[in-house]
């Protein structure tokens, strides 16, 4: 029987609660590495995985090659540029609830544990979380729109914070 979306909501909110880093699990000819701190980053220096497979939401598919799946490129090079992607399919909210501010706007400053949205996954809200220091310079989804595993929700340029 393969993973639903509640399965893999429920794996990664055991991972929230855990202590451990990372998670790598394979079931049925499915695989679903999650990571998150040090971890994420980590592995996402080492490893660029293409834009449509990205493993984690702090996979490093910004500092793929200009000219990629990446659309309006901001004026920073393409290598400083972190894709924030969808770690689960779901809805995404940009706030924490109706009426309340966004969590991020272009230009906010932002930290690795930084939550730029919530994804609900079956009645589960979710946080998703920066994972880089820099400067939101793009957003790329709605709020309240759904999103597909591995969608770029916001891009981040790296960097640390001025001011």
């Amino acid at each position: 029987m393969p993973l639903s979306a509640q399965d893999v909501a429920e794996i990664t909110r055991l991972l929230e609660e855990s202590e451990f880093d990372e998670l790598h699990l394979e079931h049925e000819g499915f695989k679903l590495t999650l990571k998150r701190g040090a971890a994420a980053r980590n592995t996402a220096a080492e490893n660029t995985p293409a834009p449509s497979a990205s493993p984690a939401p702090g996979s490093a598919a910004g500092s793929a090659p200009p000219g990629g799946e990446l659309r309006g490129e901001p004026p920073a090079s393409p290598g400083s540029v972190l894709n924030v992607t969808a770690p689960f399919v779901g809805i995404f909210y940009r706030a924490a609830k109706p009426g309340a501010p966004p969590y991020v706007e272009v230009g906010s400053q932002v930290q690795e544990d930084t939550i730029i949205g919530i994804i609900e996954v079956m009645k589960l809200m979710n946080t998703v979380r920066a994972e880089v220091q820099g400067t939101v310079v793009e957003i790329l989804v709605q709020d309240g729109a759904v999103v597909e595993y591995g969608q770029v929700l916001v891009r981040i340029a790296r960097g640390p914070q001025h001011g």
